[in-house]
């Protein structure tokens, strides 16, 4: 901070979903640039300015269940592009990142943890229209009452940023440091592919993945 103070934690927000395929300005697929990439280069530019015994908080999302990472093809240069399939890799690789993230600086006491906010309606849903948000919403409905799951509840903004802030301010960060956290807790580990459960799949904590993920996110942001 230009007047010397530090943050005391740090939530990494911003995000794209479904989007059709396309581009950023330096040429990444628009999910794994915008939800992935943008974050990893700046959280690592001001990582200095986050205090010890600091907090970071990765949005994260229940759609990390529909796909682990492809570090061959981030970009989709040699497959199908899917929306929902992209958008699921990259909130995988913000769950592993914050693994990561938390091994390399925890020495300074800092914990790193992805999140699951919860559904709710917000405008990140700008690329679906009313009848496909819809059909998202019935297609999770049946696939958990399927699978002998509770119906999925939506919640309103200020519940959805419930989790992000208690592990911001709150949560004993010995914790839920490395952990992937959903409604105010570490959330347990369900590796059904199931990708309407809850919990998180195994692939989303692997420490190997994860290192494998920052060496693959230097090479590609010019940090290496």
């Amino acid at each position: 901070m230009i007047d010397g103070r530090r943050f005391n934690s740090i939530i990494a927000n911003a995000g794209v979903m479904a989007t059709p395929y396309g581009r950023t300005i330096d040429g990444f697929e628009t999910q794994f640039g915008t939800n992935h990439l943008g974050h990893f280069a700046l959280i690592n530019r001001i990582e200095p300015l986050l205090a010890d015994n600091g907090r970071l908080v990765v949005l994260s999302s229940q759609a990390h269940r529909v796909a682990d990472i492809d570090l061959e093809d981030p970009n989709f240069e040699k497959q199908d592009y899917h929306p929902f399939v992209a958008y699921g890799r990259s909130k995988t690789a913000n769950s592993l990142f914050a693994v990561e993230f938390n091994r390399r600086h925890r020495d300074r006491g800092i914990a790193a943890a992805s999140v699951m906010p919860g559904n709710s309606i917000t405008d990140i849903a700008r690329n679906f229209s009313p009848e496909e948000l819809q059909g998202l919403f019935e297609t999770i409905r049946d696939s958990r009452t399927q699978a002998g799951l509770p119906l999925p509840q939506l919640k309103d903004v200020t519940q959805a940023a419930a989790t992000s802030v208690w592990a911001a301010v709150v949560a004993d960060s010995k914790e839920i440091g490395g952990k992937y956290l959903e409604d105010c807790a570490v959330a347990p580990v369900e590796d059904t592919p199931n990708p309407f459960a809850d919990g998180v799949r195994l692939y989303a904590l692997d420490a190997d993945s994860a290192k494998q993920l920052w060496a693959r996110s230097e090479e590609l942001v010019g940090a290496a």
